[in-house]
């Protein structure tokens, strides 16, 4: 199989990130400040490529030769065993719609098989997302068995009184991608992240939370900013499988707002999966049990323990600084810093990251989260 040139320069992108982050972490300890804070910049990254000399560009080839042929060559074997019938067209990276092996479609024989092959050709996922089937699996390139069996696909209220037989995803139309891009955000950071929508012309943005690859849980949005989730899932932040590897992130209070830390260059960067308290609590904190409003965090624990620095860039608002409060509080606030949104104008600051990327830009919002404040001086300073 053919090399693609836009596969060529993903790899070629995740070279300089590994080159990037490796001149400019050379010291081992914790650094005094949020300059060595891993990150990538979309405008600069291609034309620092052209001076790669040749024997580089030719190893990632070979590299990229093999991931762009035999791992997907093993995947589709592995699938075809279990019926799923993937041709030439299913790419990397990108989501399709395939008739269920298990439920034949139902009466309708609709195509309700969300199917995708992992960008880095690691893995394939699916999940069948007909109420009465919900046949779900994962296909490994290497070693690993097949994972495939049935999970529950719960039943999704709201006040538009949506069925759960309609609630099937699909890829966002054009006008959510418009709607998306008036906000900064372009449909590349869209699709890294698997955002879609609900089938059908209703324009309700799903936010597709997963981990390990698999889909977790989903968060509803209509583009008139009404919010409502799964029940009954287990809670996760949002984007938790970008902090995998991270020793230094960033948490947001919103999902549009994770995408927008991604288009000022950071994609170690998660969001909570809920809203923000009306206050700090006056209580000691409790038992992890009973710290049902906080479950993102537990459930996340192996992630976050390993963390030494964590960016807050929660809301300005009251119930912003009360989240970021309880979320230092639970992390350690020796290892916070957190953001201070500039003034927008005599008499107001501007409220998230993603008011900043349509205002200022990604330059700007990049360069408040890298001086960022250490989180105690902050809280004095504001509390002042």
């Amino acid at each position: 199989m053919a090399t693609s040139a836009l596969s060529l320069t993903d790899r070629l992108c995740h070279f300089s990130f590994k080159v990037h982050f490796l001149f400019t972490n050379k010291n081992v300890s914790t650094p005094k400040s949020m300059s060595h804070l891993w990150s990538y910049s979309k405008t600069t990254r291609i034309p620092a490529l052209r001076s790669v000399n040749g024997n580089m560009r030719e190893a990632i080839e070979q590299e990229e030769g093999m991931v762009g042929s035999d791992k997907v060559k093993v995947l589709k074997q592995k699938i075809e065993v279990l019926g799923i019938k993937c041709n030439d067209s299913c790419l990397p990276g990108q989501y399709f719609h395939l008739l269920c092996p298990e439920c034949q479609g139902g009466k309708t024989m609709e195509r309700s098989l969300s199917f995708n092959i992992s960008r880095d050709v690691d893995v394939a996922m699916w999940r069948c997302f007909r109420t009465s089937c919900g046949w779900t699996g994962q296909a490994f390139a290497d070693s690993r068995m097949t994972i495939a069996g049935v999970n529950k696909i719960f039943k999704v209220k709201s006040s538009k009184q949506i069925t759960p037989e309609n609630v099937i995803l699909e890829p966002l139309g054009d006008k959510l991608i418009a709607y998306f891009s008036e906000r900064m955000v372009s449909e590349e950071t869209l699709q890294r992240n698997a955002v879609m929508q609900m089938s059908g012309d209703k324009y309700i943005i799903a936010f597709t939370y997963r981990q390990n690859g698999a889909i977790v849980g989903c968060k509803y949005r209509t583009m008139e900013k009404r919010f409502w989730q799964e029940k009954d899932t287990r809670k996760w932040l949002y984007g938790v499988d970008d902090i995998k590897e991270a020793t230094k992130i960033i948490i947001v209070e919103g999902e549009i707002d994770k995408l927008s830390v991604e288009e000022a260059g950071f994609r170690n960067c998660v969001s909570v999966p809920g809203g923000a308290p009306q206050m700090v609590s006056a209580k000691d904190l409790p038992s992890i049990e009973k710290d049902r409003a906080y479950q993102y965090l537990w459930n996340s624990k192996e992630y976050l323990d390993k963390l030494s620095h964590i960016v807050l860039a929660t809301d300005g608002d009251l119930s912003g600084r009360s989240l970021a409060e309880e979320l230092a509080r639970r992390l350690g606030k020796e290892r916070c810093w957190v953001v201070r949104w500039p003034k927008k104008d005599e008499s107001r600051y501007f409220k998230d990251a993603n008011e900043v990327l349509k205002c200022l830009g990604p330059a700007a919002l990049k360069e408040i989260i890298l001086t960022a404040e250490k989180y105690e001086a902050s809280q004095l300073h504001r509390l002042n």
